[in-house]
């Protein structure tokens, strides 16, 4: 069974984390990291021989055109994460909307030859409040999203009762959740991120295979700044601190350790859209 790979492209500053120290108006003052940490991953990949869906930030697209264009090259998937890694959860519907128009078209601009079809909100932010968000995706053409996290105890995300499995969202827009299993009734993450990164290797394997013996290919998620262990060190609390920098010089061998047990593939070849 091939499971879905996918790729937040954004920067180290991008971050929700970093919200509170690097307002998104000081981004163009920080060391642009992103291009050396995707070609890193881009090269993990082809020796992996998996394909990726890449949701690609608008803000980054305007400032690494050619990277954009590389990751298509290469025969990934282009989709969109918006444009200055807002969440849904804190803005209004039109801002939501001007937002994703900023980021079409900054895609656009690269001079791709796909037309994005997918889209993921910044730090999974569709939500049980914000589900109106897929009435603007229809309208933009987006045939699926992957934002939801079915899990109930991440205190700023997550759609506890969302199915397992892709879902239809509205007539047009298929829901694709970051996967999880359930064990004595709780959902754990299995997807990748942070979760990939705080996890023993073993559990991340063994919840693949389950998923997979459920009938269920699994949709994992990583970032470029996740390979970047010499990013700068941000002031943070804990909590955040730990979320951020956990594991990340690990992340690189664990990564291949996946791509060697398992076979990975886009969403969109995964759906056949």
């Amino acid at each position: 069974m091939k499971n879905a790979m996918s790729v937040d492209l954004e920067d180290w500053f991008c971050v929700s984390n970093f919200n509170d120290r690097i307002p998104r108006e000081q981004w163009d003052r920080c060391e642009l990291r992103v291009e050396r940490s995707t070609t890193k991953l881009l090269d993990l990949l082809d020796a992996g021989n998996a394909k990726a869906t890449f949701f690609v930030l608008g803000w980054i697209a305007e400032r690494v055109p050619a990277l954009v264009r590389e990751i298509e090259r290469r025969g990934h998937e282009i989709a969109i994460h918006g444009y200055h890694h807002l969440q849904i959860t804190k803005i209004s519907r039109e801002e939501f909307a001007n937002d994703l128009e900023k980021a079409i078209e900054a895609v656009r601009k690269t001079g791709i030859q796909q037309i994005p079809k997918g889209f993921r909100a910044p730090s999974f932010s569709i939500t049980e409040q914000t589900q109106w968000a897929y009435d603007i995706l229809e309208q933009k053409g987006f045939q699926y999203d992957s934002s939801v996290f079915p899990v109930k105890f991440h205190p700023d995300y997550g759609i506890p009762d969302a199915p397992l499995a892709p879902y239809r969202a509205t007539r047009s827009v298929i829901e694709i959740p970051l996967s999880c299993i359930s064990i004595l009734g709780q959902r754990l993450p299995c997807c990748g991120g942070a979760y990939f990164r705080f996890a023993p290797y073993y559990y991340t394997k063994q919840a693949i295979r389950r998923c997979q013996a459920e009938g269920r290919p699994v949709i994992f998620y990583i970032h470029p700044w996740e390979f970047d262990p010499g990013q700068p060190r941000v002031q943070l609390p804990y909590s955040k601190r730990l979320r951020h920098y956990f594991g990340i010089a690990q992340t690189e061998k664990k990564f291949k350790r996946l791509l060697s047990d398992f076979q990975f593939t886009s969403i969109k070849e995964m759906l056949a859209v």
